[in-house]
């Protein structure tokens, strides 16, 4: 062979390899991608009425994040940045504000109304991003929308803020014309869930929910509908038994336990979001429920003042599995930060936020809650039940709670103190049961041995007991 042919047989060899492997990095992509996300499709509830599922039959684990100001702050290619990253960080909701206000205006400064009439949104012909009068406000939440399927992400729309209707400038009539224009717009878009209400009670304005509700499911066959409510209220106190209302939402709120003494309707239940679960949960008929606002990462305790100390981490971790364990449906994280969607040039911030929108979404709250999701998929999931008999003696108030949950091989049992547990063994099906630590921080399992299934059993997690110091004490049948 002489040089030259063999100079185009290395050649030839290269680009083939080179090929291969960009094929190989591809199909690692698409499934990276599809672990991350997964393909959008029609939502339903379960057989057993508590949780959510694909229309395949495949669980669907709600797992939230909060981008109240998504459609409004953001351009394409940030809402591209925001949503990349949060596929990536296994998150398959957003929650968002469709309008803030009747006043609602977009990083590109079109306006969402006529003359700030809820029930005169404003349309253009066209949708041509290069063209502003081909480009309107609902054109972005379109390409928005749109663009979180492609990652597997439902959005769940909140049509209108509660503020504006409480405030009077919203009537039952304009109410019904809204809500038949985002059901025909959008009911034909797979990953709309639709959240209506937003921060309120139901009794504020109660006609114009309802209307909203009833107006939305009328038109929209194809998604599903719960009421997001004001703090430590839940949607079951006014909505339960309306037929337009799929599923419960609760709002846990920002309150520690010394600051929750308000009076009137809202519960004394500080941080123990799973009260709100366990008061819903033998209500008729069965629906799912989940926390759909906790304690956002980096906000003041108590919501209004900086100089409180901010919640953290293993806060938001807490509520996740506190609430999941107890019966949830899934669980909504929220960053103080991102759900402003802040950015350099504002002036200002709400709630004492910190920092810009870009650089909270990496904060390590956001990065662990995925792992929540992980180990409620990784067993048979539409059998799960909370079950507090695992418990032996003492299951401990407040931090020191231990929420236990399980299915008919498999148990749960989540301490947010690392604290010392004893648990009934007999109550998962086998002779034997292999023991391990989940750690909700990284995900990883720690083997502990395998035990007989009977009597109690104690189990010492690791570390010291501290707040913060939690683990999952996961029980597998042998």
């Amino acid at each position: 062979m002489n040089l030259n042919n063999m100079f185009k047989s290395i050649c030839s060899f290269l680009l083939l390899a080179l090929l291969f492997t960009a094929c190989d990095t591809q199909k690692k992509t698409e499934t990276a991608e599809n672990e991350n996300g997964g393909e959008v499709g029609k939502l339903k509830i379960s057989e057993n009425g508590r949780y959510f599922m694909k229309a395949d039959g495949e669980p669907f684990f709600w797992l939230g994040d909060t981008g109240w100001l998504l459609f409004s702050k953001l351009t394409r290619q940030e809402a591209d940045t925001y949503l990349e990253n949060r596929q990536q960080k296994g998150f398959n909701v957003v929650q968002v504000m469709t309008l803030h206000t009747v006043g609602a205006v977009n990083a590109y400064g079109d306006t969402a109304l006529v003359n700030k009439n809820l029930g005169q949104p404003k349309v253009t012909e066209g949708n041509n991003p290069e063209d502003s009068t081909q480009y309107d406000f609902w054109d972005h939440v379109d390409y928005i929308v749109d663009n979180a399927a492609k990652r597997g992400i439902y959005m769940a729309m909140v049509p209108i803020w509660g503020t504006d209707v409480k405030g009077g400038m919203v009537t039952q009539e304009q109410a019904e014309q809204y809500a038949t224009f985002l059901a025909n717009r959008y009911k034909d878009r797979e990953n709309i869930i639709w959240l209506n209400g937003g921060d309120i009670k139901g009794s504020d304005s109660l006609q114009v929910w309802n209307t909203i509700g009833k107006t939305l499911r009328q038109h929209d066959s194809n998604h599903l509908i719960t009421f997001h409510p004001r703090g430590r209220t839940s949607s079951t106190d006014w909505f339960h038994n309306e037929e337009w209302l799929d599923f419960n939402m609760f709002q846990s709120g920002h309150r520690n336990y010394a600051q929750d003494t308000s009076a009137g309707e809202e519960r004394h239940y500080g941080e123990d979001n799973w009260k709100f679960i366990n008061a819903a949960y033998s209500m008729k008929p069965v629906k799912p429920i989940l926390d759909g606002e906790p304690s956002y990462e980096m906000i003041p305790q108590g919501l209004h003042d900086p100089e409180q100390p901010y919640w953290n981490a293993s806060d938001v971790r807490r509520y996740g599995y506190w609430s999941v364990f107890a019966g949830g449906s899934g669980y909504t994280y929220g960053h103080n930060t991102v759900m402003q969607m802040l950015k350099p040039s504002d002036k200002g911030s709400a709630f004492g936020a910190k920092g810009v929108w870009n650089d909270a979404i990496d904060h390590p709250g956001a990065a662990q809650m995925v792992h929540l999701k992980k180990l409620m998929l990784s067993r048979p999931y539409f059998e799960r039940v909370p079950d507090q008999s695992l418990i032996a003696g003492e299951q401990g108030e407040k931090y020191d709670r231990l929420m236990a949950t399980r299915g008919k091989d498999y148990a749960f049992i989540y301490t947010y103190t690392g604290r010392d547990m004893k648990i009934n063994m007999g109550k998962i099906e086998g002779e034997n049961v292999k023991a391990s630590w989940y750690n909700p921080r990284n995900g990883t399992y720690t083997e502990i041995g395998t035990f007989p299934n009977k009597g109690v059993q104690e189990f010492n997690p690791p570390g010291e007991k501290e707040n913060g110091n939690d683990w999952v004490l996961v029980l597998d049948k042998t």
